[in-house]
């Protein structure tokens, strides 16, 4: 008889499946519900879920079959899934230490990128504006989550207004698309050019909900555009959003460099990587094709260099960057040719460079939903690909 793998080795092999959100293993997590090994190398795992529906199935059929199909003398993986009952849902809470589990809107989003500064009016929200346009243009799914609760100027930027997203049938906010981008901001629910005067609890709040009650779908970068500063804000995303990177923005005099180290600080307290610095408004260039460096020079490689991490762009300041904001278009949309288009550019070109690659996993077919599930034990008619479980909807 042919020897197959032990439940503790196939167990061994699932450590190696993370639960993209929470960060940690199935096996951890205490999400591998049941291993059952045949005589004939078939395999059959189910995997408990955390919310019904969880839109992360197909990567957890993906990852496990290809485990356990890694080990010596398996010769097919069935995925089953099932849901956590009330009691395991509250043990895993305890065990990891939060109130609530996520219901998977952030887990199909592969980048999280934070674009902050230690001061304002160093143009990051035209910057974050711009950078995603120009992500867009490479190609990229991308989102924009307006987090200046109290200067949101996204909406405006894409031209927006005051549109209210619409909800759908799952109760999801969905976000706005303008220019290829998906754009949610406090500023599509409050009145126009109205103040936003909240205390802590209540940013943390709504912050929450952006993330977990907005149907953001499949994206390769979220830009988030931070507040100026340190507080609640910056603090409440960084603890949410623990895999997120944060992308520095200064100006080229000193004073503004001094004070974005205190963001990079920030980053570096809860242990969040720093993608880069941008030097934003690195000279005036004027429609002569003159160059003045009215706020200094240097100061955005000298921060970079201090923090050892890379110098992703230096962008100009133009008439037209400015008016295309002002107008509700991405200038590297309207006028790619203008300096300050191409530099943006050329920084998003840096952004995806420096990004982490995208795992290489086999492509499985799904089984066909149409046909009878196999029995435990049994291989699918046809060719080699997992197959699970239904799950019912919420």
């Amino acid at each position: 008889m042919t020897p197959v793998p032990s439940t503790e080795e196939i167990r061994t092999a699932l450590e190696a499946v993370i639960d993209p959100e929470l960060h940690r293993s199935i096996v951890e997590l205490d999400m591998v519900r049941s291993i059952d090994v045949s005589a004939n190398g078939v395999v059959d795992v189910t995997v408990s879920l955390t919310t019904p529906g969880c839109p992360i199935k197909d990567h957890f059929q993906t990852a496990v079959s290809q485990a356990v199909s890694a080990l010596e003398d398996v010769t097919h993986v069935n995925v089953y899934f099932d849901v956590l009952d009330d009691a395991q849902r509250a043990a895993l809470q305890q065990k990891l230490g939060r109130g609530s589990l996520p219901q998977g809107t952030l887990a199909r989003v592969r980048n999280v990128i934070c674009v902050g500064s230690g001061k304002g009016g160093v143009g990051k929200s035209t910057l974050t504006a711009n950078l995603a346009a120009a992500l867009a243009g490479e190609g990229k799914h991308v989102g924009v989550l307006d987090a200046d609760v109290w200067g949101y100027s996204i909406p405006r930027m894409y031209g927006l207004g005051a549109t209210r997203p619409p909800v759908s049938a799952e109760r999801k906010i969905i976000p706005l698309d303008a220019y290829g981008v998906k754009v949610m901001s406090i500023g599509f629910f409050v009145e126009e050019d109205a103040a936003v005067v909240w205390r802590g609890p209540m940013l943390h709040k709504a912050l929450t909900q952006f993330l977990q009650d907005v149907d953001w779908g499949a994206l390769d970068y979220l830009l988030i555009d931070l507040p100026p500063g340190t507080g609640d804000v910056s603090m409440t995303l960084a603890q949410l959003l623990p895999q997120s990177r944060f992308l520095i923005v200064t100006t080229p005099q000193a004073t503004a460099q001094k004070v974005a180290r205190r963001a990079a600080q920030m980053a570096e307290k809860f242990s969040l990587e720093i993608a880069g610095v941008v030097e934003n408004m690195s000279g005036f260039r004027a429609p002569s094709g003159e160059h003045y460096a009215i706020f200094g020079t240097g100061g955005g490689g000298e921060l970079a260099e201090e923090l050892n991490v890379p110098l992703l762009g230096r962008v100009p300041l133009t008439m037209p960057l400015r008016e295309h904001s002002d107008g509700g278009a991405p200038l590297v949309l309207e006028q790619p040719d203008d300096p300050a288009a191409q530099a943006i550019q050329q920084l998003a070109r840096g952004v995806i460079a420096t990004s982490p690659p995208e795992p290489e996993l086999e492509t499985l077919p799904l089984y066909d939903g149409g046909a009878s599930q196999p029995a435990a034990g049994e291989v699918p008619t046809g060719a080699r690909k997992p197959a699970g479980m239904s799950l019912p909807m919420a």
